[in-house]
Protein backbone atom coordinates (compact mmCIF):
# COMPACT_ATOMS: atom_id res chain seq x y z
CA UNK A 1 0.00 0.00 0.00
CA UNK A 2 1.44 3.26 -0.77
CA UNK A 3 1.76 6.26 1.81
CA UNK A 4 -0.33 9.25 2.09
CA UNK A 5 -0.10 11.44 -1.19
CA UNK A 6 2.64 8.99 -2.75
CA UNK A 7 2.72 9.39 -6.30
CA UNK A 8 2.58 5.85 -7.66
CA UNK A 9 3.72 4.80 -11.44
CA UNK A 10 2.96 1.24 -12.86
CA UNK A 11 5.46 -0.07 -15.85
CA UNK A 12 4.60 -3.18 -17.47
CA UNK A 13 7.49 -5.42 -19.07
CA UNK A 14 9.80 -3.75 -16.43
CA UNK A 15 12.29 -6.72 -15.79
CA UNK A 16 14.33 -6.00 -18.76
CA UNK A 17 15.30 -3.33 -21.41
CA UNK A 18 13.38 -0.07 -21.89
CA UNK A 19 11.09 -1.01 -18.93
CA UNK A 20 13.48 -1.71 -16.76
CA UNK A 21 14.94 1.52 -17.16
CA UNK A 22 12.12 3.33 -17.42
CA UNK A 23 11.27 1.88 -14.00
CA UNK A 24 14.52 3.01 -12.67
CA UNK A 25 14.40 6.81 -14.16
CA UNK A 26 10.95 6.71 -12.26
CA UNK A 27 12.50 6.14 -9.16
CA UNK A 28 15.05 8.47 -9.09
CA UNK A 29 12.04 10.96 -9.69
CA UNK A 30 10.89 9.56 -6.38
CA UNK A 31 7.81 7.78 -7.25
CA UNK A 32 6.64 4.65 -5.85
CA UNK A 33 7.27 1.88 -8.88
CA UNK A 34 5.47 -1.19 -9.29
CA UNK A 35 7.61 -3.54 -11.79
CA UNK A 36 5.47 -5.94 -13.69
CA UNK A 37 6.59 -8.44 -15.05
CA UNK A 38 6.05 -12.08 -16.28
CA UNK A 39 8.83 -14.06 -14.90
CA UNK A 40 8.72 -13.61 -10.99
CA UNK A 41 12.73 -14.27 -10.80
CA UNK A 42 13.49 -11.73 -13.45
CA UNK A 43 10.93 -9.39 -12.29
CA UNK A 44 12.64 -9.52 -8.77
CA UNK A 45 16.03 -9.38 -10.18
CA UNK A 46 14.75 -6.14 -11.75
CA UNK A 47 13.83 -4.94 -8.77
CA UNK A 48 16.72 -5.48 -6.22
CA UNK A 49 18.96 -3.81 -9.64
CA UNK A 50 16.66 -0.44 -9.03
CA UNK A 51 16.61 -0.51 -5.80
CA UNK A 52 20.49 -0.49 -6.14
CA UNK A 53 20.68 2.11 -8.69
CA UNK A 54 18.11 4.26 -7.84
CA UNK A 55 18.52 4.08 -3.59
CA UNK A 56 14.66 3.73 -3.49
CA UNK A 57 12.98 1.60 -1.25
CA UNK A 58 9.50 2.34 -2.82
CA UNK A 59 9.60 -0.47 -5.24
CA UNK A 60 6.98 -3.23 -5.65
CA UNK A 61 6.53 -5.55 -7.99
CA UNK A 62 3.69 -7.43 -9.82
CA UNK A 63 3.10 -10.67 -11.80
CA UNK A 64 0.98 -10.74 -15.42
CA UNK A 65 0.88 -13.15 -18.65
CA UNK A 66 -0.17 -10.27 -20.67
CA UNK A 67 -0.98 -13.12 -23.34
CA UNK A 68 -4.29 -14.08 -20.86
CA UNK A 69 -6.74 -11.49 -20.59
CA UNK A 70 -7.66 -13.26 -17.71
CA UNK A 71 -4.47 -12.52 -16.28
CA UNK A 72 -4.31 -8.74 -17.32
CA UNK A 73 -7.55 -8.62 -15.15
CA UNK A 74 -6.59 -10.30 -12.11
CA UNK A 75 -3.38 -7.49 -12.47
CA UNK A 76 -5.70 -4.76 -12.47
CA UNK A 77 -7.82 -5.99 -9.60
CA UNK A 78 -4.62 -6.77 -7.53
CA UNK A 79 -3.45 -2.85 -8.52
CA UNK A 80 -6.76 -1.44 -7.59
CA UNK A 81 -6.35 -3.59 -4.07
CA UNK A 82 -2.78 -2.70 -3.63
CA UNK A 83 -2.97 1.37 -4.28
CA UNK A 84 -4.82 3.90 -3.36
CA UNK A 85 -3.89 6.33 -5.91
CA UNK A 86 -2.40 5.29 -9.88
CA UNK A 87 -0.72 8.32 -10.99
CA UNK A 88 1.28 6.61 -13.92
CA UNK A 89 0.44 4.16 -16.23
CA UNK A 90 3.59 3.45 -18.83
CA UNK A 91 2.18 0.70 -21.10
CA UNK A 92 5.87 -0.66 -22.21
CA UNK A 93 5.37 -4.37 -22.57
CA UNK A 94 5.44 -5.89 -26.43
CA UNK A 95 7.06 -8.64 -28.24
CA UNK A 96 7.95 -9.91 -31.37
CA UNK A 97 6.86 -13.82 -31.73
CA UNK A 98 8.85 -15.18 -34.43
CA UNK A 99 6.14 -17.30 -35.95
CA UNK A 100 2.50 -17.52 -35.87
CA UNK A 101 1.09 -18.19 -32.29
CA UNK A 102 -2.51 -18.07 -31.03
CA UNK A 103 -2.61 -16.19 -27.22
CA UNK A 104 -4.73 -17.95 -24.29
CA UNK A 105 -7.64 -16.26 -25.82
CA UNK A 106 -7.46 -17.63 -29.42
CA UNK A 107 -6.27 -14.01 -30.51
CA UNK A 108 -2.78 -13.67 -33.10
CA UNK A 109 -0.63 -13.44 -30.07
CA UNK A 110 1.58 -10.23 -31.11
CA UNK A 111 -1.81 -8.02 -31.32
CA UNK A 112 -2.75 -9.95 -28.14
CA UNK A 113 0.21 -8.82 -25.86
CA UNK A 114 1.18 -5.45 -27.64
CA UNK A 115 -2.23 -4.10 -28.33
CA UNK A 116 -5.22 -5.75 -26.55
CA UNK A 117 -3.29 -6.40 -23.10
CA UNK A 118 -2.58 -2.47 -22.55
CA UNK A 119 -5.96 -1.79 -23.91
CA UNK A 120 -7.93 -3.91 -21.46
CA UNK A 121 -5.79 -2.47 -18.21
CA UNK A 122 -5.88 0.99 -19.29
CA UNK A 123 -9.46 0.84 -19.48
CA UNK A 124 -9.71 -0.89 -16.16
CA UNK A 125 -7.35 1.70 -14.54
CA UNK A 126 -8.54 4.60 -15.65
CA UNK A 127 -11.08 5.37 -13.13
CA UNK A 128 -8.50 5.13 -10.64
CA UNK A 129 -6.23 7.73 -12.92
CA UNK A 130 -8.99 10.12 -12.97
CA UNK A 131 -9.28 10.22 -9.07
CA UNK A 132 -5.79 10.34 -8.67
CA UNK A 133 -5.52 13.20 -10.58
CA UNK A 134 -7.98 15.21 -8.26
CA UNK A 135 -5.38 15.28 -5.79
CA UNK A 136 -2.58 15.72 -7.07
CA UNK A 137 -1.06 16.82 -10.79
CA UNK A 138 -2.73 15.14 -13.48
CA UNK A 139 -2.49 11.66 -13.85
CA UNK A 140 -0.96 9.72 -17.08
CA UNK A 141 -0.90 7.46 -19.57
CA UNK A 142 2.48 6.82 -21.64
CA UNK A 143 2.29 3.88 -24.58
CA UNK A 144 5.27 2.53 -26.05
CA UNK A 145 4.81 2.80 -29.73
CA UNK A 146 7.41 2.67 -32.61
CA UNK A 147 8.26 3.64 -36.08
CA UNK A 148 7.44 0.30 -37.29
CA UNK A 149 3.51 0.96 -37.52
CA UNK A 150 4.66 2.90 -40.80
CA UNK A 151 3.50 1.25 -43.86
CA UNK A 152 1.49 -1.40 -41.88
CA UNK A 153 -2.28 -2.32 -43.15
CA UNK A 154 -5.37 -2.93 -40.91
CA UNK A 155 -7.78 -4.98 -41.14
CA UNK A 156 -10.52 -4.79 -38.50
CA UNK A 157 -12.27 -8.02 -39.63
CA UNK A 158 -9.30 -9.77 -39.31
CA UNK A 159 -7.23 -8.15 -36.21
CA UNK A 160 -7.14 -11.55 -34.29
CA UNK A 161 -6.21 -14.12 -37.56
CA UNK A 162 -4.39 -11.75 -40.51
CA UNK A 163 -4.20 -13.55 -43.49
CA UNK A 164 -0.47 -11.76 -44.58
CA UNK A 165 1.55 -12.71 -41.30
CA UNK A 166 4.82 -12.58 -40.95
CA UNK A 167 6.82 -11.64 -37.40
CA UNK A 168 7.19 -7.92 -38.70
CA UNK A 169 4.49 -7.27 -39.90
CA UNK A 170 2.54 -8.43 -37.19
CA UNK A 171 4.63 -6.43 -35.41
CA UNK A 172 4.08 -3.19 -37.15
CA UNK A 173 0.33 -3.64 -37.33
CA UNK A 174 0.33 -3.88 -33.24
CA UNK A 175 2.59 -0.67 -33.07
CA UNK A 176 -0.56 0.77 -35.50
CA UNK A 177 -2.93 -0.09 -33.19
CA UNK A 178 -0.86 1.21 -30.19
CA UNK A 179 -0.74 4.47 -31.92
CA UNK A 180 -4.67 4.52 -33.30
CA UNK A 181 -5.63 3.89 -29.58
CA UNK A 182 -3.91 6.74 -27.67
CA UNK A 183 -5.80 8.77 -30.09
CA UNK A 184 -8.90 7.24 -29.35
CA UNK A 185 -8.51 7.45 -25.37
CA UNK A 186 -7.57 11.24 -25.72
CA UNK A 187 -10.55 12.32 -27.28
CA UNK A 188 -12.37 10.16 -24.62
CA UNK A 189 -10.12 12.14 -21.53
CA UNK A 190 -10.19 15.20 -20.04
CA UNK A 191 -6.78 16.61 -20.34
CA UNK A 192 -6.84 18.49 -17.58
CA UNK A 193 -7.10 15.26 -15.65
CA UNK A 194 -5.42 12.66 -17.39
CA UNK A 195 -3.58 12.73 -20.59
CA UNK A 196 -1.90 10.16 -23.04
CA UNK A 197 1.06 9.92 -25.43
CA UNK A 198 2.44 7.11 -27.14
CA UNK A 199 6.15 7.74 -28.93
CA UNK A 200 8.54 5.83 -30.56
CA UNK A 201 11.72 5.10 -27.90
CA UNK A 202 14.21 4.61 -30.92
CA UNK A 203 15.69 2.09 -32.56
CA UNK A 204 16.84 0.34 -29.05
CA UNK A 205 19.40 -2.85 -28.50
CA UNK A 206 16.80 -5.04 -26.29
CA UNK A 207 16.10 -8.39 -27.04
CA UNK A 208 12.96 -7.90 -29.15
CA UNK A 209 14.47 -8.33 -32.08
CA UNK A 210 16.09 -11.99 -31.32
CA UNK A 211 12.61 -12.98 -31.89
CA UNK A 212 11.86 -11.77 -35.41
CA UNK A 213 12.18 -14.83 -36.93
CA UNK A 214 15.42 -16.39 -38.74
CA UNK A 215 16.27 -14.31 -40.80
CA UNK A 216 15.18 -10.92 -39.58
CA UNK A 217 16.29 -12.07 -36.18
CA UNK A 218 20.01 -12.62 -37.68
CA UNK A 219 20.08 -9.52 -39.38
CA UNK A 220 18.68 -8.02 -36.22
CA UNK A 221 21.93 -9.64 -34.16
CA UNK A 222 24.20 -8.03 -36.23
CA UNK A 223 22.89 -4.63 -36.00
CA UNK A 224 22.38 -4.67 -31.99
CA UNK A 225 25.83 -2.93 -31.02
CA UNK A 226 25.27 -0.17 -32.79
CA UNK A 227 22.21 0.38 -31.92
CA UNK A 228 20.89 3.44 -29.20
CA UNK A 229 20.93 1.83 -25.57
CA UNK A 230 17.67 0.51 -23.14
CA UNK A 231 18.93 3.53 -20.78
CA UNK A 232 18.23 5.96 -23.69
CA UNK A 233 15.50 4.33 -25.19
CA UNK A 234 13.72 4.75 -21.57
CA UNK A 235 14.31 8.85 -22.29
CA UNK A 236 11.19 9.62 -24.16
CA UNK A 237 9.00 7.63 -22.00
CA UNK A 238 10.33 9.19 -19.04
CA UNK A 239 10.34 12.60 -20.54
CA UNK A 240 6.60 12.18 -20.80
CA UNK A 241 6.27 10.96 -17.47
CA UNK A 242 8.03 14.04 -16.30
CA UNK A 243 7.65 17.28 -18.21
CA UNK A 244 5.64 19.72 -16.44
CA UNK A 245 2.65 20.34 -18.82
CA UNK A 246 1.90 16.99 -20.61
CA UNK A 247 -1.37 19.14 -22.08
CA UNK A 248 0.50 19.98 -25.72
CA UNK A 249 1.26 15.94 -25.82
CA UNK A 250 -1.86 14.92 -25.16
CA UNK A 251 -2.64 12.01 -27.41
CA UNK A 252 0.21 13.04 -29.98
CA UNK A 253 2.44 10.32 -31.22
CA UNK A 254 6.15 11.44 -29.83
CA UNK A 255 9.93 10.95 -30.82
CA UNK A 256 12.66 12.43 -29.61
CA UNK A 257 10.33 14.47 -26.93
CA UNK A 258 8.84 15.84 -29.35
CA UNK A 259 5.28 15.86 -31.44
CA UNK A 260 5.62 13.92 -34.82
CA UNK A 261 3.20 13.40 -36.96
CA UNK A 262 2.49 9.64 -37.65
CA UNK A 263 1.68 7.39 -40.59
CA UNK A 264 -1.36 8.43 -42.29
CA UNK A 265 -3.08 4.99 -41.40
CA UNK A 266 -2.27 6.03 -37.84
CA UNK A 267 -4.60 9.23 -37.68
CA UNK A 268 -7.46 8.01 -39.43
CA UNK A 269 -10.35 8.84 -37.02
CA UNK A 270 -12.51 6.70 -38.55
CA UNK A 271 -10.23 3.55 -38.33
CA UNK A 272 -9.47 4.56 -34.97
CA UNK A 273 -12.87 4.11 -33.72
CA UNK A 274 -13.54 0.74 -35.50
CA UNK A 275 -10.12 -0.41 -34.12
CA UNK A 276 -11.70 0.92 -30.74
CA UNK A 277 -15.27 -0.84 -30.78
CA UNK A 278 -13.82 -4.52 -32.28
CA UNK A 279 -11.07 -4.14 -29.17
CA UNK A 280 -13.70 -3.82 -26.49
CA UNK A 281 -15.51 -6.56 -27.90
CA UNK A 282 -12.43 -8.60 -27.67
CA UNK A 283 -11.87 -8.03 -24.56
CA UNK A 284 -14.96 -7.99 -22.80
CA UNK A 285 -15.88 -4.48 -22.19
CA UNK A 286 -18.76 -2.25 -23.50
CA UNK A 287 -18.07 -0.21 -26.79
CA UNK A 288 -18.11 2.88 -24.39
CA UNK A 289 -15.47 1.93 -22.04
CA UNK A 290 -13.57 5.20 -21.11
CA UNK A 291 -16.26 7.88 -22.81
CA UNK A 292 -17.99 8.46 -19.46
CA UNK A 293 -15.84 10.83 -17.89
Amino acid sequence: MNAAGERVAVVTGASAGIGLYTALGLARQGMRVVLVGRDPARTERARRLVAERSGSGALDTALADLASLAAVRRLADALLADYERIDLLVNNAGLISPHFQLSEDGYELTVAVNHLAPFLLTNLLLDRLRASAQTNRMARIVTVASQAHRGAHLNIAALTRPQDWTPLSAYGRSKLCNVLFTRALARRLDATQVTTACLHPGVVATAIGDRAGAIAGFGWRLIKPFLISPERGAATSLFLAAVPDPTPFHGAYVVGKRVTEPDAAARDDRLAEELWAESARLVGLPASAAAGA
